[in-house]
């Protein structure tokens, strides 16, 4: 009896702490399985931008002295490093440059690439899923192996040491990928309300103006934000077909410019580094709604 009455007794002392327990184990599994390794994934993606941050308003003395300074902070913030970049470098021109091929090459890829999407998708030619897998396999060349027969095709343009030569060959890598990513997105569109269009007397580029476009603008802002950022971070083409330091793009500029010898201007380097970095963090910024959309999906049946 006395057993019995301390089994009892235990009973409901078990169940009322195995709920605490299981709770207690699933926090624990939640913070081992996501949080550390979110935080983990975090500091890594984060902590060069904050490497950057902090070496372009140290001082040169902070810079080289470690035993002296914390190396992960600040004592005397300066702006010498950004003065000197902006008022003592070209690097106003740089930026410009840079924003102006990287504008007009997304656009001139934008536009090649919707029609492209277009045709494929919903003209139903003879082999157009071929000719769909062909520009998307042409995508695969790597541009170490294209800027080859670019750099001769420029040199008898004329266009070395010009802006033009990038918005021109910059389209050979961004409208293979963003006419991939548009026929995906057109798929997704229903095809009934362009046969209504077309039943009430529409034109295909009537339908593709008024009806698609506008249903495909995640998928359009998607393929833009791709081809911009591909744009403002080249390097081998920059690097291959302008010489002027004038003409320069960002990434090759202060790479090139900002180095003497094996003197590493380290300040002005990061500096650099993180204002050209800003202009692309402001346009995913604007545009971040439309792009999380444009991954989920369009207009559905």
């Amino acid at each position: 009896m006395t057993d019995a009455a301390a089994a009892n007794t235990d009973t409901p002392s078990t169940a009322t702490v195995a709920p605490e327990a299981m709770h207690w184990d699933n926090r624990a599994r939640r913070v081992v399985t996501i949080y550390v390794p979110l935080a983990c994934f975090v500091f890594i993606l984060l902590f060069p931008f904050y490497w950057m941050a902090v070496t372009s308003f140290k001082p040169n003395a902070e810079l080289y002295d470690y035993k002296t300074y914390n190396p992960f902070w600040i004592a005397k913030p300066t702006l010498d490093h950004i003065y000197k970049l902006l008022f003592d470098t070209a690097y106003p021109r740089w930026i410009l440059t840079t924003m102006t091929v990287a504008v007009c090459a997304t656009v001139l890829s934008l536009f090649s690439s919707v029609l492209a999407a277009y045709a494929i998708q919903r003209l139903r030619f003879k082999g157009s899923q071929y000719v769909g897998l062909a520009i998307y396999l042409a995508y695969l060349v790597p541009p170490s192996i294209l800027f080859i027969p670019l750099a001769t095709m420029v040199y008898q343009f004329g266009l070395f040491d010009s802006p033009i030569a990038l918005i021109l060959t910059y389209p050979t890598f961004l409208v293979p990928f963003c006419t991939w990513l548009l026929i995906g997105y057109f798929k997704s569109i229903p095809y009934e309300l362009e046969e209504c269009a077309l039943i009430d007397g529409a034109t295909r580029l009537q339908i593709l103006r008024r009806i698609t476009l506008p249903l495909a603008v995640p998928g359009l802002i998607s393929a833009g934000i791709f081809s911009f950022t591909l744009s403002w971070n080249e390097f081998i083409y920059s690097l291959a077909f302008i010489q002027s330091s004038e003409n320069k793009t960002v990434p090759v500029a202060i790479l090139t410019e900002l180095i003497s010898g094996d003197v590493y201007q380290w300040g002005a380097l990061m500096a650099g580094s993180l204002l050209g970095s800003l202009p692309v963090a402001i346009f995913y910024s604007f545009f971040v709604d439309y792009y999380v959309s444009s991954l989920t999906g369009a207009v559905k049946e």
